[in-house]
């Protein structure tokens, strides 16, 4: 047999570009108030507080050294679930909550799913929501596999407050380069070895990896071992376990080649010149000492929930009904949505304030019912709005029996007083949370400031009954404190308005989680509707309790409502009507699904666009495959309807991450809109990890010739409830300005979206592309045509992209947003041979000539393959091993190798795309 190579050509894809409410300050080079928060499921261990400090400790060393001398943690506040034993030392929280903390460590709801992660939906640079961690790894018990727990929180930060990316694919951890299979790492300098490791009936082995004869190509199980000992510095964001790694990345050790999400989302850029280029950055200058200054630490325990009501029942709450759209809404809240256990008040204000009821706490529907008695009326409005003194009466009447520290102001205005800036220094002072519920068509900004300044939530509601703006607002009131199992979950909210006698008929799903405290709620403006409820199995519920005065009837179901599907019917004459069904947890151990959503920013100046973001879950395991729409309402009460998508493209930066995204562009008028977001599962819905943002799970190590394998990362069910799942949310409302219907007139502004999936392979001699296409306006419609280029240098590609080979695209016609485009294409114009490089991108471009931003980028390679005897279908390797020993969720083994080559005595050219991060 006679040996001989052949060329092959492989194309290789990269990666390239495309919050919350948190506290957190940066003061000189410190950052203050970050908030830590131990979940109420965590069972209690007063060691696992003094664990997060050494955590801490060992970071914020960590982080000065690794942002040479720029950055580390002054001060951190540690929030304590009300569950654990109180103590001394344990202070009251003032505007921490959950909802704002930055670090939340979890009990993952699937066993071994022990893995950092965070929650990032945005653009390169832009910062992230929050982080979570377990208590193994805040214990050190996951220190093979993450390495140091402070090490790890330094990795996840730069994710967080940096908006940086992971430089490793588990994916694709090899890609082809200079005729090698390489790692992709970063940087380069980082050596080990390619193993496969595999385990079956309790045994475990490991065996070369074995390159495929078709395609070069490392096997689909082969990974890459670092050695134990390294000298190399770099990189955090790759390989934070290894002893030896203290740095970022930067210019000079950055590898650009690697198909990973860094280089993906940054446009080739290294994680420090995103940091270089963040706010934090900018603003600090290198401290001298040697070390940093130790972080102070504040122990806050959650306390009882103490929310007072504050209701205008000012002159201008008469127009359009107002007055009793709130009771309807107030009523449900003390009904519904305020946990047992809680202690409220209620107090309305005009141009002065009334006590209405002092602090009770709800132990029963008792409680419940004396509250709803001191709502106000209908027949009750008087002068002009004074904010500032229904606020300053609501602290009174927590004084009476508490610390006004973290209690909650529920504020309910029209906003038609523009003197709230005067009480902003008590409010601060304070240290109570206000929530502003606005209703009407109000902008004023004081309104605004008091949430953002006091961590609470912002909604608004119009005077569009239909849309059940004001008791969506309501709803989103459940305590940011509590166990997800003991909030009040939202079915469904919706609303219709009938032009003559007619139905609104419907179905919701109750899934194995939910169905505990379950409620339906119905509102009317004219004349009480025939109501009828039908459960699964066919009984029918009539005996709702009716609220003649109000408008208003619900239904409550006992003990815990059947699984399956409901039917609701409501037959009426003309009129508005709404529907709310809320319900609770089914199991205290079994977390219900969830949809989280908000906008990507509070405020918005038209042309800017602005993204919708849903996160579905259950507990820690994000949901794909799910149906997932956005309700946006302006304020002049006009809804935009968004279909949200988790595919990677347009707005969504990760396909499969249980983050549904899509641009909204749908500006109607100036003012205040509403955020409405519901979720539906199907058939093909799925549980799933997270896939993107998080430390990697570290395969093992070698240490002085001897592979140490960690355990494989546990297996997940990804099984859902047959009967699939609904809920629905409220997110924040944001302030649009610059009324596009005041501007000059223009026929198109917004340019194609980027795109950011590229993928590619080859068909013989044939390159073929696919990409998920973009609309004319970013990610809606339909672009007028594409220009895709090609060249031998990355760089000239990368920089200058109008002076790369451009190819021939005049039979491309583009598609609609959101589907898949495919376009198949000889390469010419280009010399090709052994060891060429070839890299393409993408630009959409509208029939205005407005362009998008270039594509991530796809690598083609050609190389030689040296083939004998192709009748071995199994090219590989035979190794034996010796386990020595197994300590913790270690195993060392000896292995002694045997390698098998087959080779092919003919001759053929094969053509492959390397496909990168998707």
């Amino acid at each position: 047999m006679v040996p001989f190579k052949m060329p092959i050509l492989v194309l290789t894809l990269y990666l390239l570009q495309g919050t919350g409410a948190s506290l957190i300050k940066l003061n000189g080079n410190g950052y203050e108030d970050v908030v830590i928060a131990i979940d109420p499921n965590v069972p209690e261990d007063e060691k696992l507080i003094q664990q997060i400090e050494d955590m801490i400790s060992e970071a914020s060393t960590y982080l000065y050294r690794a942002t040479e001398k720029r950055f580390y943690f002054e001060s951190v506040s540690i929030l304590i679930p009300k569950t654990w034993q109180p103590k001394s030392d344990y202070e009251k929280p003032k505007h921490e909550t959950y909802k704002n903390a930055d670090i939340i460590i979890e009990v993952p709801n699937s066993p071994g799913n022990d893995i950092p992660r965070i929650d990032q939906f945005g653009k390169c640079g832009e910062r992230g929501e929050r982080i979570y961690l377990t208590p193994r790894i805040i214990r050190g018990e996951m220190l093979n596999v993450f390495g140091p727990k402070g090490k790890v929180l330094v990795h996840e930060w730069a994710h967080f407050r940096w908006g940086v990316f992971e430089e490793y694919n588990e994916d694709n951890p090899f890609y082809q380069f200079d005729g090698k299979n390489v790692p992709v790492k970063c940087s380069e300098g980082i050596t080990g070895t390619n193993k496969v490791y595999t385990c079956s009936g309790g045994s475990c082995s490991i065996r070369d990896c074995w390159t495929d004869p078709k395609t070069g190509k490392l096997n689909k199980d082969c990974m890459f071992i670092p050695d134990k000992v390294q000298s190399e510095k770099a990189s955090i964001m790759f390989m934070q376990s290894i002893d030896s790694v203290v740095e970022f990345c930067t210019e000079k050790n950055h590898n650009r080649f690697a198909p990973n999400l860094q280089n993906k989302m940054c446009y080739l850029k290294s994680t420090w010149e995103v940091i270089q280029d963040s706010e934090d950055y900018k603003k600090s200058t290198p401290m001298m000492a040697a070390e940093p200054p130790k972080s102070r630490f504040s122990l806050k325990q959650i306390g009882e929930r103490i929310l007072v009501l504050v209701i205008d029942t000012s002159r201008s709450m008469k127009v359009g009904n107002r007055l009793n759209r709130l009771r309807q809404a107030s009523q449900f809240f003390l009904l519904q949505i305020i946990e047992k256990g809680s202690w409220t008040g209620v107090v309305t204000f005009d141009s002065s304030a009334t006590i209405q009821s002092e602090l009770i706490q709800i132990e029963s529907d008792v409680q419940r019912k004396t509250l709803i008695s001191r709502l106000p009326t209908v027949t009750v409005a008087g002068g002009g709005a004074h904010i500032c003194s229904g606020l300053r009466t609501a602290f009174m009447v927590v004084k009476k029996k508490f610390l006004t520290d973290g209690s909650e102001m529920a504020l309910l205005t029209d906003g038609e007083d523009n003197t709230t800036n005067t009480c902003f220094e008590e409010v601060k002072q304070s240290g109570a949370i206000i929530h502003t519920i606005v209703l009407g068509p109000s902008t004023e900004k004081g309104l605004e400031k008091l949430s953002e300044m006091t961590g609470g939530m912002k909604t608004t509601a119009t005077d569009n009954v239909q849309n059940n703006g004001l008791i969506d607002a309501f709803s989103a009131l459940s305590s940011g404190n509590a166990a997800i199992t003991q909030r009040s979950i939202k079915l469904e909210s919706k609303g219709i308005t009938l032009t003559n006698e007619g139905w609104m008929n419907g179905t919701v799903i109750f899934d194995s989680t939910v169905g505990k405290d379950t409620l339906f709620l119905v509102t009317w403006t004219a004349q009480q509707p025939e109501m009828f409820v039908t459960d699964p199995s066919g009984n029918i519920y009539k005996n709702f309790a009716v609220e003649t005065s109000s408008q208003m009837a619900y239904l409550q179901i006992p003990n815990t409502a059947q699984v399956g599907i409901w039917t609701y019917s409501l037959k009426s004459s003309a009129q508005t009507l709404t529907l709310t069904i809320t319900s609770r947890a089914a199991n205290p151990t079994v977390p219900p699904f969830t949809v989280d959503s908000r906008m990507h920013k509070d405020t918005s100046s038209f042309p800017s666009p602005m993204i919708v973001y849903a996160e579905v879950r259950q507990g820690s395991l994000p949901i794909l495959g799910a149906n997932v729409t956005a309700l946006i309402e302006s304020a002049d009460g006009t809804t935009v309807t968004l279909q949200l998508l988790d595919n990677g493209a347009g707005a969504d930066s990760f396909k499969n991450d249980g983050v549904y995204s899509r641009y909204f562009l749908g500006y109607k008028t100036d003012g205040q809109y509403s955020l409405k977001v519901r979720a539906l599962g199907r058939t093909n819905t799925q549980r799933s990890r997270s896939q993107v943002n998080r430390a990697m799970y570290i395969p093992g190590s070698i240490d002085q010739g001897q592979i140490q394998v960690n355990k494989p990362k546990p297996t997940l069910s990804p099984g859902m409830p047959q009967t699939g799942f609904n809920v629905v949310s409220t997110g924040d409302s944001f302030l649009v300005s610059n009324d596009p219907s005041s501007q000059p007139s223009q026929t198109d502004i917004f340019p194609p979206c980027r795109i950011k999936d590229l993928k590619a392979n080859f068909e013989e001699d044939h390159i073929r592309l696919t990409w998920t296409a973009p609309g004319d306006d970013f990610d809606t419609g339909r672009a007028d045509r594409y220009i895709i280029r090609m060249s031998k240098d990355l760089s000239t590609l990368s920089s200058y992209f109008d002076s790369a080979l451009q190819v021939n695209t005049d039979n491309l016609i583009p598609k609609y947003a959101n589907s898949e485009e495919v376009f198949v294409f000889k390469p010419k114009g280009l010399r090709i041979e052994n060891g060429t490089v070839i890299y393409l991108a993408i630009k959409a471009v509208d029939k205005a000539n407005l362009m998008s931003p270039m594509s991530n980028i796809a690598q083609v390679y050609m190389f030689t393959s040296s083939l004998e005897d192709q009748n071995d279908s199994s090219p590989g390797t035979s190794i034996s091993i010796i386990v020595l020993s197994v300590v913790g969720s270690l195993f060392t083994f000896s292995i002694s190798l045997g390698i098998l080559i087959t080779t092919s005595n003919s001759l053929n050219l094969y053509m492959r795309y390397y496909l990168g991060q998707t």
